[in-house]
C-alpha cells in the first residue's frame, strides 16, 4: 500500500491526486495492476468530497476507518466518526493511507462533516438536456445562418469560405486514416502546431484536418503549418452543419484544444464511433460555475464521459474536470503546450523588416507592452510619459490584442502630437519616433527578442484574464504582469516557484511603473531577470511535445485506428457472406 501526501491549495481546495495505484489490493484479481486514480477535495471544516476511479463499483466500511474502493460512480453518503486529530486547514499537509485492503484513512474533526462520494450524474438526465439543446439549436439554425451572413459584411468571416462554417468542406476528403485538430483561434493553434508536426512524423500515414473559428487565427496559421495539412473554417454548433461536417471528412479521431467542449461536435462524434481528446485541457472559473449548476451538470457529465482522454493544464484543472463528473481514468498530465514556442521560417520581406528595426533600437533603452486590452493602453502610454522625462531615448512598443485597437490608439497619438509608428503602414522610424504600435499578427515572438523588458497586458483590470508569458520567456525578457491573469495563474506560479525572478506581478499604475523605471536603472537587475526567466522557460518546456504525443497515441490514435481496421474486416466479411 502507498501513502499519498495531499496539499491544501488555496481556496480550501486539497489537492489528491493518485494517477496510478497499480499495486491497490494486487491479490484480487479483478483490480491488481489495474489504473487508478483518487481525488479527495476538503474545505475548511473537514473533507467534503471524495471521487475516485478503479475497475469496479464498491464502497466498504470498517469499524474505526472509513473508505472507499474506486469506481466509476458512487452513490453512498456516510459520516466519518470524530477524531481527536484537526482538520485539514488551509496550507496543511496531511496523509491519507491505503491500509490494509480497500481502506482509506481520513482523520477530520467534527462528526458532522460528510463524505460525499461522487457519482456520475444520470445519464439519463444528460441525454435530457442534451436533446433540449440540440433542439434549440436547429430552430435557431436560420438565425444563426444570418448571423454569418453578417459578419462575412463586417469582414469577420472569410468572404469566399464562409460556407465551411455550415459544415460545408472546400476540398474533398483524401483516403487513409484522418486526425481531426480543432482550435479555436491563434492561441489555441499555436499550442496545436507542435503536436500535428510531431503526428505528421510519428504517423507519416495520417491526414491532418485543423479547424479555426476566426479568420485572423487562418492567416497566421496557414503560414507555420505543413504544406500537407488540411485547413477548414470550424462549423457552427447545430446538428446540420456538424452532421455534414462529420460525415463528409469521417474522421477516426477529434482533438479538441483547451475548452472547445460543444455538446452536438461531442455527442455526434460518439455516436458515430469516433475517439475523442481534449488537450491543455482547462475551464475557466465563471465555465465551472456555470457548468455546475444542476441544470447543466448532467449535460457536461455526459459530453464528459464521451473523451478517451483529457490532459488539464495543471492539478486544480484537473480537479474542475473531476467535479465536473470526467471519468477519472482518462485524466492524465503531459504539461502546458503553451510552453513550446516553436521557431518557424519568415519570408525575406519579413525578415529585412525586423532586421532594420533591430538597428534602429540598438543604441535605445526599449521595453515592450503587448497583448494589450482597450483600457490598458492609458496605463502604458502614461507611464511612457513619465519615464521618457528621465530616460528620453526611452524607446516604447505596444502590441494591442486585436490589430483595429492598435489603429485606433496611433491614430490619437498623432492627434496629440507624438512620434508614432504604425506597423502595418510600415512606417520608417525616424529619431523623433519614440513609440511603435504594432497593428499586425504573428510577429509578437521576433518582437520580443527585440526587448529587454516585456509587460504582458490583460492583467491589469479584474474583467481580463491574462495571456501567456512563455514567449517572452523564450526571448529571455524580464517579465511583468498583472495581478488578473485567469487560467495562466498556474504557468506564472510554476515559473516563480522555480525561481522568483523570472515573472513580476505588479498592480497597474505606480507598481508598475517604479518596476519598469527599477529594470531601466539597474543593467544588473535586468540581466538577473532575463536569465532567470529563460532558465525556467527552458525547464519547464522540455519534453512535452514528446508527452502529448505518448498519450495520444495509448489513447487514441493505437485505438481508433485498430478499431476502424476491425470494422474493415467485417465489412470485407459481410460482402464476402453476400457474394457467397
Amino acid at each position: 500500500m502507498r501513502d499519498i501526501v495531499m496539499v491544501v491549495e488555496r481556496g480550501g481546495i486539497v489537492v489528491v491526486m493518485a494517477s496510478r495505484i497499480d499495486d491497490w489490493a494486487s491479490s484480487d484479481p479483478e483490480r491488481g495492476g489495474l489504473r487508478s486514480c483518487l481525488v479527495v477535495v476538503a474545505v475548511p471544516g473537514g473533507i467534503t468530497c471524495v471521487g475516485g476511479g478503479g475497475p469496479t463499483y464498491r464502497e466498504e466500511r470498517a469499524s474505526g476507518d472509513h473508505g472507499f474502493v474506486g469506481g466509476w460512480g458512487f452513490s453512498h453518503f456516510f459520516e466519518p466518526k470524530p477524531s481527536s486529530l484537526a482538520h485539514p486547514g488551509l496550507g496543511d499537509k496531511f496523509l491519507i493511507s491505503l491500509n490494509g485492503r480497500y481502506r482509506l484513512n481520513v482523520k477530520v474533526k467534527s462528526s458532522v462533516a460528510r463524505f460525499i462520494i461522487q457519482r456520475q450524474h444520470s445519464e439519463k438526465a444528460g441525454k435530457l438536456v442534451y436533446n433540449i439543446y440540440r433542439a434549440v439549436s436547429h430552430g435557431l439554425s436560420p438565425l444563426l445562418y444570418l448571423h454569418l451572413h453578417w459578419r462575412k459584411l463586417r469582414g469577420l468571416e472569410h468572404p469566399l469560405r464562409w460556407p465551411e462554417r455550415l459544415g460545408r468542406p472546400s476540398f474533398p476528403r483524401p483516403p487513409g486514416p484522418l486526425l481531426w485538430f480543432h482550435a479555436v483561434s491563434l492561441g489555441e493553434g499555436m499550442s496545436a502546431i507542435p503536436v500535428i508536426k510531431e503526428c505528421i512524423r510519428k504517423r507519416p500515414d495520417l491526414t491532418i484536418l485543423i479547424t479555426t473559428t476566426t479568420s485572423s487565427a487562418f492567416e497566421v496559421i496557414k503560414k507555420r503549418l505543413p504544406t500537407s495539412v488540411i485547413h477548414q473554417f470550424a462549423p457552427i454548433d447545430t446538428p446540420s452543419a456538424m452532421e455534414t461536417f462529420l460525415c463528409h471528412w469521417k474522421p477516426n479521431a477529434i482533438v479538441l484544444m483547451e475548452s472547445e467542449l460543444w455538446p452536438n461536435l461531442i455527442i455526434g462524434a460518439s455516436e458515430k464511433g469516433i475517439m475523442l481528446a481534449l488537450l491543455n485541457a482547462r475551464v475557466s472559473t465563471k465555465s465551472f460555475k456555470r457548468w455546475s449548476r444542476p441544470v447543466l451538470l448532467p449535460l457536461i457529465s455526459l459530453m464528459l464521459s464521451k473523451f478517451s482522454l483529457i490532459a488539464p493544464l495543471s492539478t486544480m484543472q484537473a480537479i474542475h474536470f473531476q467535479l465536473l463528473r470526467a471519468p477519472p481514468f482518462v485524466i492524465n498530465f503531459s504539461g502546458d503546450l503553451k510552453y513550446v514556442v516553436e521557431e518557424f521560417d519568415i519570408c525575406e520581406g519579413e525578415t529585412r523588416s525586423i532586421e532594420d528595426l533591430t538597428l534602429h533600437l540598438s543604441d535605445r533603452q526599449v521595453w515592450m507592452a503587448s497583448s494589450i486590452h482597450k483600457g490598458e493602453e492609458e496605463v502604458i502610454l502614461g507611464i511612457h510619459k513619465v519615464l521618457t522625462q528621465e530616460y528620453p531615448d526611452l524607446f516604447t512598443i505596444i502590441v494591442p490584442r486585436h490589430p483595429q485597437h492598435g489603429k485606433e490608439i496611433a491614430q490619437k497619438l498623432w492627434r496629440e502630437g507624438h512620434g508614432v509608428a504604425l506597423r502595418s503602414q510600415h512606417h520608417k522610424l525616424v529619431e523623433e519616433t519614440n513609440i511603435l504600435v504594432v497593428d499586425t499578427l504573428g510577429e509578437l515572438r521576433h518582437l520580443y527578442r527585440l526587448t529587454p523588458i516585456a509587460v504582458i497586458g490583460g492583467s491589469f483590470f479584474p474583467s481580463l484574464s491574462g495571456h501567456n508569458i512563455s514567449e517572452a520567456a523564450a526571448a529571455g525578457c524580464a517579465i511583468l504582469t498583472g495581478p488578473y491573469v485567469g487560467h495562466f495563474s498556474c504557468m506564472v506560479l510554476e515559473m516563480q516557484r522555480l525561481n522568483p525572478l523570472s515573472v513580476l506581478q505588479v498592480s497597474a499604475g505606480l507598481e508598475l511603473e517604479e518596476a519598469i523605471r527599477k529594470l531601466l536603472r539597474d543593467v544588473k537587475t535586468l540581466e538577473e531577470h532575463r536569465v532567470a526567466a529563460k532558465q525556467v522557460y527552458h525547464a519547464l518546456s522540455g519534453g512535452i511535445v514528446g508527452n502529448v504525443w505518448n498519450l495520444l497515441d495509448f489513447h487514441i490514435l493505437q485505438r481508433s485506428l485498430s478499431l476502424k481496421n476491425n470494422e474493415d474486416q467485417h465489412a470485407m466479411k459481410a460482402m464476402k457472406g453476400q457474394e457467397n
